[in-house]
């Protein structure tokens, strides 16, 4: 019975994750993810991605090209994923590639900004400049070690975009359109976070179906607990009718387009300004709270459904929204068995445990700050507030960058959706390399931390930099050597 009490609970934790998480998370940066991957897939010709990120751009155009963009994006590890196979897909370099997979949740400028603001100016610039240095170092080391397959993957898409001709200014328009989207959805400014109006629609009872909720559900900010609000459960209930809509308007899309078609891009756009708008349940009602978001979500949607119906032809909708829906069936079902996995695992791991495990400037306080940052996964920004209270638990701040750097980073879910894209060899090392130089730069921080003068700390980092390169450099001539014609 106790076994069977057991099971049951961690079931209920993972169910519990995964409606939280589709509640809440999925909508404002996954879907608008899901479509940019596809119009950079359908509309963007290689030659206008290898330009800045392909494997022949010299590097220093290519990787800090590849960090400036994920800068932008304030985004975690399961929505920078299709953002990545869109590029990669395209004909970016694995390389520059990587560093944009790596870069982007682990340190962009609004993550940046609120670590600085909850945590500490000194904790936010060691996440900044490391995240940099080991980013575009990551990225180095995937491409020297899978050159071979690098290469074979820049022929398969000089075979598969052959035929395209330049980037059509609508084109671009249409991407930045999509972007905006995302933006306004994600950013945290007053602008878009201030209420100019309140709605009420006269519900009755939306309290008690609240506290129902955070019952059914649990609900502690404190431990990352996020609960399901009434507006996540309307939320959910439209993600599953986006679903059927999708798949019947987009699996048989290229036998033409049919009414599903345009019904599921509707429903993904009210799906969407649902999620935008805030909403207070009361026992009079429900108070809907309009929002700048709300504004700027509308006014995204509206243009990109302007540009849609009057200035793409068939064919480019027909591939924009084929190469969405094929980023959606090959991503979204890995996404829910990763994040209900993680809620499972997370109900065996004890917050308490920190102090003992990273209490300390140690290696093995490094890792179990890395440890915790994959299984006890929490999304972009979610992770701030998480540092905080592991902090208080007596967390050493070097194993808390360690954290930061791998919760936003690496997550059950992402390692398995990124397998599907460059295969699991080149996956799993990736995993190893960010476990590594995570690690590596909690020690770094929490040495400087402990007292030794930053002089000393960027002597030991400037070494450790000279000998890796030295390294790769070794590593990239024999490679060489080996290609080279025997005469």
């Amino acid at each position: 019975m106790n076994a069977l009490s057991f099971l049951s609970e961690l079931l209920y934790s993972g169910l519990g994750n995964l409606a939280s998480y589709l509640a809440a998370h999925v909508l404002l940066c996954l879907l608008p993810a899901f479509y940019i991957a596809g119009a950079m897939t359908a509309l963007i010709p290689k030659e206008t991605v290898t330009r800045f990120l392909g494997r022949n751009t010299p590097k220093y155009i290519s990787y800090p090209a590849a960090a400036l963009a994920g800068s932008v994006l304030a985004v975690c590890s399961c929505t920078i994923v299709p953002l990545f196979a869109g590029i990669y897909k395209k004909g970016a370099g694995l390389g520059p590639a990587i560093t944009f997979l790596f870069f982007a949740p682990a340190a962009n400028i609004l993550a940046l900004i609120y670590t600085g603001g909850i945590i500490g100016v000194d904790l936010a610039f060691a996440r900044f400049f490391l995240s940099l240095a080991f980013g575009i170092g990551i990225g180095i080391i995937m491409a020297l070690i899978f050159r071979h397959e690098d290469m074979e993957h820049d022929k398969a898409t000089d075979t598969m975009f052959a035929a395209q001709g330049k980037m059509r200014r609508v084109a671009l328009v249409f991407l930045l359109v999509l972007i905006s989207l995302l933006l306004s959805g994600t950013l945290k400014v007053g602008l878009l976070t201030n209420t100019y109006a309140t709605l009420t629609v006269p519900i009755s009872g939306m309290d008690k179906v609240q506290d129902f909720l955070y019952n059914l559900i649990p609900y502690d900010a404190a431990k990352g607990e996020e609960g399901v609000t009434a507006q996540g459960a309307i939320l959910i209930g439209l993600l599953i009718l986006i679903g059927i809509t999708s798949w019947k308007g987009m699996e048989n899309i290229f036998d033409g387009f049919n009414k599903w078609t345009w019904i599921s891009l509707g429903v993904v756009g009210l799906t969407l300004l649902v999620a935008a708008v805030g909403m207070s349940p009361h026992a009079g009602g429900l108070d809907i709270l309009i929002n700048g978001k709300f504004f700027g979500v509308l006014i995204a949607l509206g243009i990109s459904g302007w540009i849609i119906k009057t200035k793409l032809t068939e064919d480019e909708n027909r591939d924009f929204m084929w190469e969405s829906w094929k980023f959606v069936k090959q991503i979204f079902p890995l996404l829910v068995v990763g994040v209900f996995a993680v809620g499972v695992i997370r109900a065996l791991i004890q917050p308490e445990w920190i102090e003992a495990l990273a209490g300390q400037n140690t290696l093995l306080g490094n890792l179990a700050g890395v440890v915790f940052g994959v299984f006890m996964y929490f999304p972009t920004l979610v992770e701030v507030p998480i540092a905080q209270m592991f902090l208080s638990l007596g967390m050493h701040r070097g194993p808390l960058l360690a954290y930061l750097m791998a919760d936003p980073e690496l997550s059950l879910q992402s390692i398995l959706i990124i397998s599907t894209i460059i295969g699991r060899v080149k996956s799993w090392t990736y995993v190893a390399w960010v476990a590594l130089f995570s690690t590596l730069a909690g020690l770094i921080y929490g040495t400087w931390i402990d007292g030794t003068s930053i002089t000393l700390v960027i002597l030991y980092l400037v070494v450790f930099l000279a000998l890796l390169s030295g390294l790769l450099w070794f590593v990239n001539r024999r490679n060489v050597q080996k290609l080279a014609p025997v005469h």
